[in-house]
């Protein structure tokens, strides 16, 4: 049986923007970077069920800012209408070592997956996959982990050219979830937005060092970094855990004013004045 097993090392810069001005910022890296084969016009689904203890230890080593920590997740990409047993997902541990991301996972029929985070049996699997799906099981038995939050989105992604080869950008928006109903098939879910819909996540991703350019871009437009995590932020918005310092509040982030709405307000503004 052929490895399914991916693994890889990563920098990760994290910055939220207005989802006007990333469609600009997309537009401009297009300029020097080509789309992900992987990501059509519009982009793709991005589905992620993670597991917690029910303490939720993975959460508050996040908040905490542990050098060393862990997540276990399901992910699916593409859309969810018609997911069975045999649609693929990768069953991923992602952590962080120090301030690189690393992350691990093997990719399997969401049947099987199930069975391995959901039902914590073993599953069949190559020489080579034996030490990750142990890991998965332990991790499993061991902090009695349970289905905790679902996230999903729309990912469009780039990817570096030439000397950029290692460079990857990725735009997620309509950033939404649920706290209940963990089947990825479930016909009529009740996902509600994490993130303020007219707000998008934009994660640039590198494998050594980021590019000059990229930090040019970032200070022209007045990026600022943020430290963000859709789990995270999926468990405080459903009221899982208090508010941390690092929850993005709807009321610093209001929407840009259409036309019409800042004619008003210029309006309002020039009465008040006189």
């Amino acid at each position: 049986m052929a490895s399914r097993l991916h693994a890889f090392n990563r920098f990760e810069l994290k910055y939220l923007v207005p989802v006007d001005q990333a469609a600009e910022i997309r537009d401009e890296l297009a300029e020097r970077m080509d789309a992900d084969l992987y990501s059509p016009v519009g982009g793709y689904g991005v589905w992620s069920l993670y597991y917690d203890t029910p303490q939720l230890r993975f959460y508050w080593e996040k908040i905490e800012g542990l050098k060393f920590r862990r997540k276990l997740r399901i992910r699916h990409y593409g859309n969810l209408d018609g997911v069975t047993d045999e649609s693929p997902v990768c069953v991923e541990i992602k952590q962080r070592v120090n301030r690189v991301t690393q992350k691990r996972r093997i990719t399997l029929p969401y049947g099987v997956a199930r069975q391995l985070c959901d039902e914590r049996k073993m599953v069949d699997h190559s020489a080579k996959e034996s030490a990750f799906i142990q890991e998965v099981l332990e991790l499993v038995v061991r902090l009695d982990l349970q289905p905790t939050a679902i996230t999903g989105y729309q990912r469009e992604a780039l990817v570096g050219r030439d000397a950029d080869t290692g460079l990857r950008v990725t735009f997620d928006r309509r950033i939404r979830g649920r706290d209940r109903d963990f089947h990825f098939g479930t016909p009529t879910p009740e996902n509600r937005f994490t993130i303020p819909p007219h707000m998008t996540v934009m994660e640039v991703k590198v494998n050594e060092r980021t590019p000059h350019w990229i930090t040019d871009l970032a200070a022209r437009r007045n990026l600022s970094l943020v430290r963000i995590s859709k789990y995270v932020q999926s468990i405080e918005a459903f009221g899982l855990a208090p508010r941390s310092v690092f929850h993005i509040n709807e009321a610093e982030y209001p929407p840009t004013p259409t036309p019409i709405e800042q004619q008003s307000r210029d309006a309002l503004l020039k009465a008040g004045a006189q």
